[in-house]
């Protein structure tokens, strides 16, 4: 399966990313079948080959969750991002937003954490 994903370029702390395609199994510095554009996420620069991406798109290709929100961001594909930050994985948010089950012992903990009314 063919996955457009980025692969990291640059040197340390200057970090720079090129949105590939690559087999899902590739490593992440495997050879890329194509390039597709680049990132800066210092400058915020983005270079797109937008009639690429959507050939890629139509031939089945997936975009990782950070890429699939690169490509709603500059309107290659329509529809919602993915929230993808490690925050919302803490706050008990699993990637689709779907609040995981409490346990009972975080129940109780709460409601005596809560002062009680007069």
């Amino acid at each position: 399966m063919l996955m457009i994903r980025f692969q990291r370029v640059g040197r340390r702390n200057q970090r720079t990313f090129r949105l590939t395609v690559t087999q899902k199994t590739t490593g992440a510095d495997g050879k890329p079948v194509e390039f597709l554009g680049s990132w800066n996420p210092r400058t915020k620069a983005v270079n797109l080959k937008k009639e690429r991406i959507s050939y890629w798109i139509s031939q089945g290709a997936k975009p990782s969750s950070s890429a699939h929100n690169l490509l709603v961001a500059s309107g290659i594909i329509v529809g919602s991002k993915i929230p993808v930050h490690k925050k919302a994985e803490a706050r008990g948010m699993s990637k689709d937003e779907t609040p995981r089950e409490t346990t009972p012992s975080q129940e109780v903990a709460s409601q005596e954490a809560a002062p009680e009314a007069p």
